[in-house]
């Protein structure tokens, strides 16, 4: 029984990390170019 409380304090503390490094990548921008970046992939920089 005591484990069933470590393995749910585990994945409350692994999911509010989770959440936490995802808002953090909303607020840095991390999502905001997403098409560039499948562009960018297409063209080789010696090309230009």
């Amino acid at each position: 029984m005591t484990v069933i409380l470590y393995l749910l304090g585990a994945s409350l503390v692994l999911g509010g990390g989770g959440l936490a490094v995802f808002l953090w990548a909303l607020r840095t921008g991390q999502f905001e170019d997403l098409d560039g970046a499948s562009n960018r992939i297409l063209y080789d920089e010696n090309d230009r």
